[in-house]
């Protein structure tokens, strides 16, 4: 089961969901890696992608200053992981923000923070045991919102998925769907006005409910200086 087929399942269990789950900063090389092959065997499942001789999937947004990659694990293991990117007007890399830059830069230059998460994958199998997974996974990005006071929340989806994100976070449709470099099938831009629906969201889904201290340990370094961000940033291998 890929991430994709598995966004669509309605948590049903009493349980909180949350408690074995851990989620992790992947900081070290290792961490990355085993989410890069964790990508790579999520998007070849689905079809997203094409097989490669490095069984990995990277790219320059891993690496920017502005963008946190997490593992989500379960019972200590790796089940699923997301890549959250914060964009501000001095500070606009990340994978929505270049290719809907008509779309993006005009709210940017309007002093707009937006939070953008992408590479949301999991475990095919793993997926399997805990139906609750696609939601633990997504809620790191609505934690973010949060923590940085954001004026939008996205979500690159491919179009069938688009139930999923209006029905749990009120997103409607900001862009149609383009087609992502290294990506077989394209995605659409949805988004949504955090501060006006957060309360709504928080009502229909309590599991999105953070506390200021989970959201500083989640995202406790502070946005990178403008120079930071402006600078090139080299393709990883």
């Amino acid at each position: 089961m890929s991430a994709a087929e598995a966004v669509e399942m309605v948590p049903e269990r009493n349980q909180d969901p949350l408690e074995h789950v851990d989620y992790r900063l992947a900081e070290t090389p290792e961490a990355k890696d085993e989410i890069y092959r964790l990508r790579y065997k999520a998007y070849l499942r689905e079809g997203a992608i094409l097989p490669s001789e490095s069984e990995r999937v990277t790219d320059h947004y891993d690496d920017a200053p502005n963008t946190w990659i997490f593992g989500v694990h379960v019972h200590g293991e790796l089940y699923s992981s997301i890549r959250v990117s914060v964009l501000t007007s001095e500070c606009r890399t990340s994978p929505s923000a270049d290719m809907y830059s008509d779309v993006l830069h005009p709210e940017l230059d309007r002093g707009k923070i937006i939070v953008d998460p992408t590479r949301f994958v999991a475990d095919p199998e793993k997926a399997k045991k805990f139906h609750e997974l696609p939601y633990v996974t997504v809620r790191l990005g609505w934690v973010a919102c949060g923590h940085f006071n954001a004026d939008l929340g996205l979500a690159s989806v491919r179009p069938e998925h688009r139930a999923f994100y209006r029905r749990v976070f009120l997103q409607q449709p900001m862009a149609e769907p383009r087609l992502f470099p290294g990506l077989l099938k394209p995605v659409g831009l949805m988004a949504a006005d955090y501060p006006a629906i957060r309360e709504r969201v928080f009502q229909r889904f309590p599991l999105m409910r953070s506390s200021a201290f989970e959201r500083r340990m989640l995202f406790q370094r502070s946005l990178p200086p403008v120079k930071a961000c402006s600078e090139p940033i080299a393709a990883s291998a």
